[in-house]
Parts: structure tokens; C-alpha cells; sequence
């Protein structure tokens, strides 16, 4: 049962959410929707942050939120983390834009040689999204193939070769992506995720240049994928010559401090990195085999050069952060904290659905927790636990939009902010913000009941 939202909510949210009405209105005017990032757009207006520390930001109103947005995933330690605003810091003073090459890019290139299996050479970017964008170009210059095997339901960035299919649904097979052309979308086939019968198959049919993968699975595990499926993709990929690209723009230096990749024991031929890799800052890169990144250089053996620009490539700012950060990352306890913490805030919620009589429920693996509402399945009995038997059409589909709104919404009047339907862990959560986090959804899911939009 949904409705638009009533008094409850909304009510509850504007008296709280005062300072933030009156920016979202002016934000009206100048950005579309009012907002400078999709995820952030929400109903009936987002929160406006004036300060963060930890896992905590503050609102324009003085609101205190647990924050489980943790910078889309990049501050595996939290906001404002004391190593990397000094480092910041005493850059600037020193300069932030050179525009020439600089010891520290050095410094930061050995942290991602010395933390990723792969990476034997790499060039850094602004960002995933340009990561990727230039590991397809890459792959197609080596290879000299134009296909690409993606997996359906995986995220890449926004750009045109990898936009299509990374969002349901996927019943039909079909996807159509606003402003792609069909020259473009006709160089990219999906496949099911999980299923290396299908992969082979795809490999067969179309010669592709390269397979690309999210390091554990479609935007970042709504549909899961274990070490057994990727070690099979490694083996697969090496035996018929197909260049496996890993993206671990939000795996790497999360999920262990060598990525998906040093978890699972996997070398692939490239990596994609960013978010964790430049601490918070814009940044990004491509990393992989010596004789794959020589595609970037001049005169290089394959006889064409990628051209690879860019403003910001490596800049300073961004290389202080990074740098500061990898080498607390190296120690591991950045990510086994935060895969601790996630599998409390699991339990706890999984809990709260079971009181509450809910047909909800958490799942998710290593700093990951996801919520499924609608959900008709058994109870989790471990913390291994993937709902539908990890059924892709069925964990990757669409829900009520104004359910999502109302419940991130609910959820900010008791203090937390969640990522949509589910939560970006970081080492800096404590127990405390478990319990307040639990405490938050017990209470939303009571407004949600009030204003009808659960039973």
C-alpha cells in the first residue's frame, strides 16, 4: 500500500529539516531536480550537510545523522579522517595544481602497486566513471574487437559503453538507455550474472574485446557474486583469450586491502579504482599488466597510441589524500572493521523486521547491507545468507519510489541517513551507531505503518 507522504513523515521531517527547505528551494532554480547527483535527489527535499566527522554529519539546522552514505563509498574511515585533512592541508599551502609531474603521484602509484595484485603499471583518471571509459579503449586497441560482455544489473559509471542494463528490469532482456545510440548499445552484450554457461556462450558468439565485472557483483552486491563464479571467470576468460577488466571502484580498499581480487585470490588483466583510492577526493585509475597500459604510451608496441589527457590526472590534492589513506588502508583493520560493523547493522535490522513482523529483510556481503522490502522468503539462518536463492530478477528489481522516499525519510527523523535501500559501512560506525541505526528503522517502520504505507 503507498501513498504520497502525509503528516507523519512529512510534517515530522519539515519541522526538523527547517534550514534545508529554504536551500532546496534556491536549489530549484539553478539544478535540475535540485540536485547535483541523482542518488541524492529525494522527497520532499534532501537534507542540506554542513559539517562531518566520523561516521556523523551535521545539518544546516544543527541535526546530527549517522551517516551510512560515507561519501558514496569512498571514507572507509570516516569523514574528515585526521591523516588525510593534514595531508590535504599541507599540500595546499604548497600548491594544487602543478601541472607537471610530482614526487607524491609517485608516492601514491607505489600504495596501488604495493596494494593490488594487478596492478603492474597504471594511469590515474578524475574518477570510475573514466576509469572504465578508458579500460574498454584500452582492451579494444590491444585486441583490436570492438564487443563488450557486461553482466546485468552491474554499474560501470554513466558513460555511454556501459550505461545500458545496469539498472532493472530485466525480465524482458531488453534495456533502453535514454541518449545511447543503437551503434553504441549494439557493441555491448549483457549477460545473466552468475552464470558462466551463459559467459561462455556470449565469449563464442561474439569475440569479445574484453569481460567486464563488478569485483562482488551488481552495484556493489545487490546481487551477489562469490570467489567461486569469479575464480571460474578468471579461468574462463584466460583459456579463451578474453581480457577480464575487474571494476573495483568501490570494492578496492574496502572489501580487503587488495579489493575483490586480494580477497579472492583473483589476478585480472586490468582494474578499475576510484572513491577509497583518492581518500575521499575526485580521483581515480586504471591499473593492470605491463604489456595492456602500454596501449597509453608513445610508440608503443601495439602500434596505436590511446590519447589520455585530463586537468586534474594525478593532481596534488588528491594524491596527499590518497596517500594518507592507503597507508592506514595496508594495516587491514580499516576493512575488517567495517565488514564487522556491516554484519551487526545486518543482524540488527533483520531483528527489527522480525519484531516488528515486517516482510523485510538484510542481506548483504562484507561492508555491504542491503534491504529488500516486499520480501516473501525464509528468515536468514547465517550470515551467508542470500535471499531467492540469489535469483537476479528477482534481488535486482524496482520498487515503490514513494515507499523509498518515505522511508529515508522516516529514517533522518531518527537521526540516520541510509543510502536508499541499504547502507555504506565504514571502520569509523561503532556500536553505538549500530543501535541508533536499528532504533532509527524500528521507528520508521512505525510511521510508515501510521501514514499507510505498511501494513
Amino acid at each position: 500500500m503507498s501513498q504520497t507522504l502525509t503528516n507523519a513523515i512529512e510534517s515530522q521531517f519539515r519541522d526538523k529539516f527547517r534550514g534545508s527547505e529554504g536551500l532546496a528551494e534556491r536549489a530549484q532554480q539553478i539544478f535540475p531536480n535540485g540536485v547535483t547527483h541523482d542518488g541524492r535527489f529525494l522527497k520532499p527535499f534532501p537534507p542540506y550537510i554542513k559539517s562531518a566527522k566520523g561516521s556523523r554529519k551535521t545539518d544546516v539546522d544543527g541535526n546530527e545523522l549517522v551517516d551510512f552514505w560515507m561519501g558514496h563509498g569512498s571514507l572507509i574511515l570516516g569523514h574528515s579522517y585526521p591523516a588525510m585533512v593534514e595531508a590535504v592541508q599541507k599540500q595546499a599551502a604548497l600548491g594544487t595544481h602543478f601541472g607537471a609531474c610530482h614526487e607524491l603521484e609517485l608516492k601514491w602509484g607505489e600504495w596501488v602497486q604495493k596494494l593490488i595484485p594487478s596492478a603492474e603499471r597504471l594511469r590515474f583518471t578524475n574518477s570510475g566513471t573514466e576509469a572504465t571509459l578508458m579500460a574498454l579503449r584500452v582492451a579494444r586497441i590491444v585486441s583490436g574487437k570492438s564487443k563488450v560482455i557486461k553482466f546485468a544489473g552491474h554499474f560501470h559509471g554513466w558513460h555511454d559503453l556501459l550505461a545500458p542494463a545496469a539498472e532493472p528490469p530485466h525480465d524482458t532482456g531488453v534495456y533502453s538507455t535514454p541518449g545511447v545510440t543503437s551503434g553504441t548499445d549494439g557493441d555491448l552484450v549483457i549477460v545473466p550474472p552468475n552464470d558462466l554457461e551463459a559467459t561462455s556462450k556470449a565469449i563464442d558468439e561474439h569475440q569479445p574485446a574484453c569481460v567486464i565485472v563488478e569485483g562482488t557483483g551488481g552495484r556493489w552486491g545487490v546481487v551477489p557474486m562469490r570467489g567461486e563464479f569469479l575464480r571460474g571467470l578468471r579461468e574462463l576468460t584466460a583459456k579463451k583469450n578474453v581480457i577480464l577488466i575487474f571494476d573495483e571502484v568501490i570494492t578496492g580498499f574496502r572489501v580487503h586491502p587488495g579489493g575483490a581480487q586480494g580477497e579472492f585470490g583473483i589476478v585480472p588483466d586490468m582494474t578499475t579504482l576510484a572513491k577509497i583510492l583518492a581518500g575521499g577526493l575526485p580521483g581515480g585509475c586504471l591499473a593492470g599488466r605491463a604489456d595492456l597500459l602500454e596501449a597509453i604510451a608513445f610508440d608503443n608496441p601495439h602500434g596505436k597510441k590511446m590519447k589520455h589527457p585530463g586537468t586534474y590526472n594525478a593532481n596534488p590534492l588528491s594524491a596527499a589524500a590518497g596517500c594518507a589513506v592507503l597507508e592506514a588502508v595496508a594495516t587491514g583493520e580499516p576493512s575488517r572493521l567495517a565488514n564487522e560493523r556491516a554484519r551487526d547493522l545486518r543482524r540488527a535490522f533483520n531483528d527489527v523486521f522480525e519484531k516488528k513482523d515486517l516482510n523485510w529483510v538484510s542481506y548483504g556481503d562484507f561492508s555491504s547491507v542491503k534491504i529488500i522490502p516486499e520480501y516473501n522468503g525464509p528468515r536468514p539462518e547465517s550470515d551467508d545468507f542470500i535471499p531467492y536463492d540469489n535469483d537476479f530478477k528477482k534481488l535486482d528489481r524496482s520498487y515503490d519510489t514513494k515507499l523509498l522516499h518515505a522511508f529515508r525519510a522516516a529514517s533522518m527523523i531518527g537521526g540516520v541517513d541510509f543510502f536508499g535501500w541499504g547502507a555504506m559501512v565504514s571502520a569509523c560506525h561503532t556500536p553505538e551507531d549500530i543501535a541508533v541505526a536499528a532504533a532509527a528503522v524500528s521507528q520508521a517502520i512505525d510511521l510508515l505503518r501510521a501514514d499507510g504505507f505498511l501494513t
